[in-house]
């Protein structure tokens, strides 16, 4: 599962934000084809491509994904693929610029997470994938909203890894406890903030942070607003003062101000107690929670339960997402065929693929593994028994296809900690916080040279 990274592991990236704009050319493939090539790559390139020997180098942060790799060398043995893991995301990021940057010592394929894919579209970084074996025709593997996370004007940038589609991950027996029924509509939800926080003022219906920008971005993205754009060139969208953006922000002020939610900092110590001991009993969640939940708290197995995100309009099922990856391939590779098929191959071919859900514990991109018997039907004791897989499956189907990102996702997440996210944990103006999180994008845009829309 790809975890969010933490807000000081954000601010770490904006000196990896001040390369951005840095770009870097693509060259000829040792392979026979361009690396930039438009054309198709045939058959017989192909074929030539992958039973010459050759070295890949693979930059990614999974855990053990070695076995994944083992996979593609057996199918191809010609190619020997050195897998580097650098730490963080954050860390190969920069990493990652800094070796685009000099021109060498950079990888051929890399793992990118969806929100940052853009920033290096923007530097003419990375490969379009569309002219290589196989690629087009992994359309149909995905759910439309990934698609067009990883693809813009017909070039295809990344192929998907993981997902993150949101719901709710609730304590049934703090639930039951005060009589709640579980919300299913964001005005159930305050209601019960209100019922559970009156009858017990230790408790609080969920926990929303001012440090995880990407949990806040995901509420908004369920409630269909498209505050980030790039349109691959020199425009970029911020529009974080929508009605949809403020419906979101106004309500959780109102939540926050009456004290029956709290601000906590997650992914620290006391925010794993806060969930083992009933003090949140909620978590608006990523599909990957429902298996980090397991380990963050062991302890209270059998306790937890799932459901769609509460919808603004009762019967709606809208979410967002928060989190994912892909691999992609560096513009600079010398083996572009290969690189490609890399990418490709540890992420669509059936083998491989399970392999991640089933070693890694991520939540599945592809189609056919979602809608498996095997994965959905699947029941979890820590859930009680239910079918978790199942909650995060349906969302999946419901995420919202138009939603975009800045090419200078760092720099929005560390000032989010600033701005709003301040207000938040402050329990403060969050309108005055959203507005000095607009104007900060803006200006920072313009002294990029990009144009505002």
């Amino acid at each position: 599962m790809l975890k969010p990274r933490s807000a000081p592991a954000v601010a770490a990236s904006l000196t990896a934000a001040a390369l951005l704009l840095t770009a870097c050319g693509g060259g000829s493939g040792s392979d026979g084809s361009k690396s930039s090539s438009a054309k198709t790559v045939t058959k017989a390139q192909f074929d030539k491509a992958m039973s010459t020997p050759t070295t890949l180098t693979f930059w990614t942060w999974v855990p053990d994904i070695s076995k994944e790799v083992a996979l593609f060398e057996k199918k191809y043995p010609a190619i020997k693929v050195k897998v580097v893991n650098i730490g963080s995301s954050t860390d190969q990021y920069k990493a990652m610029r800094t070796s685009l940057r000099a021109g060498k010592g950079g990888p051929d394929v890399a793992q990118v997470e969806y929100q940052f894919l853009s920033s290096f579209t923007l530097t003419k970084n990375l490969l379009d994938l569309s002219p290589y074996q196989g690629i087009k025709a992994m359309k149909s593997e995905f759910p439309a909203w990934v698609w067009n996370q990883i693809s813009a004007d017909g070039a295809v940038y990344a192929v998907p890894q993981d997902t993150a589609p949101m719901g709710m991950i609730y304590r049934n027996d703090v639930l039951a406890k005060y009589g709640i029924k579980t919300p299913t509509t964001w005005d159930e939800f305050a209601a019960a903030a209100k019922t559970l926080h009156e009858k017990n003022p230790k408790a609080y219906i969920t926990n929303l942070p001012g440090s995880d920008p990407g949990q806040f971005v995901g509420l908004l993205w369920q409630n269909g607003a498209n505050p980030f754009g790039f349109d691959g060139k020199k425009t970029v969208t911020i529009d974080l003062e929508s009605p949809e953006v403020t419906k979101v922000v106004d309500y959780w002020q109102k939540l926050i101000q009456a004290g029956e939610v709290s601000t906590d900092a997650d992914f620290n110590d006391q925010w794993y107690k806060g969930l083992s001991s009933g003090k949140y009993a909620s978590w608006l969640a990523a599909a990957w929670g429902r298996t980090f939940l397991e380990g963050a708290a062991k302890t209270t197995s059998g306790k937890w339960r799932t459901t769609e995100l509460p919808q603004w309009t009762a019967g709606d099922h809208a979410t967002g997402n928060w989190g994912g990856s892909t691999d992609a391939v560096m513009n600079t590779t010398k083996n572009p065929i290969a690189a490609a098929e890399l990418a490709r191959f540890i992420n669509v071919e059936d083998e491989p693929a399970n392999m991640f859900v089933t070693k890694q514990q991520f939540f599945p991109s592809k189609s056919s593994i979602l809608n498996s018997t095997e994965f959905a039907d699947a029941k979890s004791t820590f859930y009680g028994g239910e079918k978790a897989n199942k909650t995060f499956v349906d969302a999946s189907t419901h995420v919202t296809t138009s939603f975009g990102w800045l090419p200078f996702m760092d720099y929005a997440y560390t000032t989010f900690n600033d701005t709003l996210g301040k207000a938040i944990a402050d329990k403060g103006d969050m309108e005055a916080g959203l507005k000095a999180w607009q104007d900060k994008l803006v200006a920072y845009a313009n002294q990029q040279g990009l144009t505002v829309k």
